[in-house]
């Protein structure tokens, strides 16, 4: 094998490859299980090529170097779009020197950034995925979907070798588009996961084209699609494309959220949460993940805690 194709991503703002990859480990439902060094080792099919990559991603004294480790030689376009998607899954294409100031703002968040600095969400390797995690979390628990979202890689997906481990990638639409039957997909997820990865290579999960509407207007396209309700309209922007600033509606976990950090006697209504939340401009979504992910530490419920949350 020859060099690996490398490039280098400077971000705006603090950043911390560390804190993601802990988020990863401890937080997510999709069970990553990263290297030791604390390098991020990513496969995922690219978005509209849909061929599948691997990417190791470091840091060192600010600077974020990524190395695409698969494909031997990627072509220009297919590193552009790689360089692109990679800055979108660790939040790095959004200006984050003014992050700090919402802390200084409200003490709530500061406090908040001080105990996980440098943490930005990191989101679904594409709008795709997560809207197709959506479907296959619909109804049951967390730990469980991500069993079935783990297997479908396994048996669907591309491996990407890292040397040390084997990381298999989500399944492209291409594959998905064909998906008859799959264990633990029940009732009608299978024909509603066709129908995302249909919506993928058609280009509506596109995520620039996601990013560049009005956010009730990407709301409302996504929401043509079956199977896809608020919650996970909302998820598949967020998370999926990567939007920086909204606050996701249908969330109970949020309002319990909001309710823990700032003393609330009950769960946060929407409009406490929308009162809130304007302090957090223009970075509203990095604030919920903060909160959430105090909520998770006080509660383990995504983590699969008996008698804890569902996916939605």
């Amino acid at each position: 094998m020859g060099r690996m194709e490398t490039f280098s991503l400077v971000p705006r703002g603090p950043f911390s490859l560390a804190a993601s990859v802990r988020f990863l480990e401890g937080f997510t439902p999709a069970a990553y299980a990263g290297s030791a060094d604390s390098a991020l080792e990513l496969a995922f099919p690219v978005e509209g090529s849909w061929e599948t990559v691997g990417v190791r991603v470091r840091q060192d004294a600010g600077e974020v170097t990524a190395e695409i480790v698969s494909p031997d030689k990627p072509g220009p376009d297919l590193l552009t779009a790689v360089r692109q998607q990679v800055e979108r899954i660790l939040s790095l294409d959004v200006d984050g020197s003014g992050f700090p100031a919402v802390g200084e703002r409200d003490p709530v968040i500061g406090d908040l950034q001080r105990r996980y600095p440098g943490l930005r969400p990191v989101g679904f390797w594409s709008p795709y995925e997560a809207a197709a995690w959506t479907i296959i979390g619909h109804r049951i628990r967390i730990t469980q979907a991500a069993a079935i979202k783990a297997r479908m890689g396994e048996e669907l997906g591309e491996a990407v070798s890292f040397g040390g481990q084997i990381v298999h990638a989500f399944p492209s639409p291409q594959r998905l588009a064909g998906l008859d039957t799959f264990p633990g997909l029940a009732g009608r997820k299978p024909e509603w996961l066709r129908s995302i990865a249909e919506a993928a290579l058609d280009g509506q999960l596109d995520t620039a084209r996601l990013r560049a509407m009005p956010h009730e207007e990407a709301m409302a396209d996504l929401k043509k699609l079956p199977g896809i309700g608020d919650f996970s309209a909302g998820l598949t922007l967020l998370r999926g494309a990567g939007e920086p600033d909204a606050v996701p509606g249908q969330e109970p976990r949020l309002a319990r959220a909001v309710a823990l950090a700032y003393g609330l006697p009950g769960p946060a209504t929407p409009e406490q949460v929308l009162q809130i939340s304007e302090s957090w401009r223009p970075y509203r979504t990095w604030v919920t993940l903060l909160l959430r992910i105090q909520l998770e530490f006080q509660t383990g419920e995504i983590a699969g805690r008996p008698g804890h949350a569902r996916t939605g």
